[in-house]
């Protein structure tokens, strides 16, 4: 039997110490990196969550406002689908409900995240005799929508929308400017585009009325 020299034993065992404390010190700083690395995601989560509820006044007249336009708009297309005999009048009265719809709702848990009261919803006649509310109809406009039939609906539809949708715009214009939220801001940008979009489309619709 060989025998192994007392150096060569003892280098040996040096090695293998050596080797077992890098693996531990490297597991050790896995350990390290990865709870480092958990720390260093919660300012992240935490930015998040601040984006999330931060907002200005601008924000919360810009949601308590826009709520009830919306709601207004999503009542004339209701009418619409039952009263309009243009088809393409029902399909944007379709479209502008589907889009519509979920941001009342979106709006309403803003101001819920912010402590906010969110508007009341009065009914068909919200936009009262003096709206507050830039493109907002008046009980009486709106009234006389309900009772329009036929090709007469269609044309004040259209010429209700556009107003309405007018208004909406420059009401996101201003939350674009002075509002602080970014979900809030991102929503009056989308406002911007899609019914200025609408608008076109509509105009083009009642020259071919």
């Amino acid at each position: 039997m060989s025998t192994v020299h007392p150096l060569r034993r003892f280098a040996g065992v040096s090695v293998a110490a050596l080797t077992a404390a890098a693996v531990l010190a490297g597991c050790g700083g896995d350990r390290s990196h990865t709870t480092g690395g958990q720390s260093g995601d919660q300012p992240s989560t935490t930015a998040s969550a601040a984006s999330s509820t931060e907002h200005n006044q601008a924000d919360i007249t810009f949601s308590q406002g826009m709520i009830p336009h919306h709601q207004q708009a999503v009542q004339m297309a209701d009418l619409a689908e039952t009263r309009a005999t243009n088809p393409e009048v029902k399909a944007l009265a379709a479209t502008i409900k589907a889009a519509q719809a979920p941001e009342i709702e979106e709006m309403t848990n803003w101001l819920t995240d912010w402590g906010a009261a969110p508007p009341s919803m009065p009914g068909h006649d919200m936009g009262g005799d003096t709206p507050t509310m830039p493109g907002m109809m008046t009980e009486q406009d709106m009234t006389s929508l309900e009772t329009a039939t036929g090709a007469a609906f269609d044309r004040m539809f259209l010429q209700m929308m556009i107003e309405h949708h007018q208004g909406a715009v420059q009401m996101a214009a201003t939350e674009q400017q002075q509002g602080q939220n970014p979900g809030a801001k991102a929503l009056a940008a989308q406002i911007q585009t899609s019914q200025s979009a609408e608008i076109a489309q509509m105009q083009t619709l009642l020259g071919n009325a």
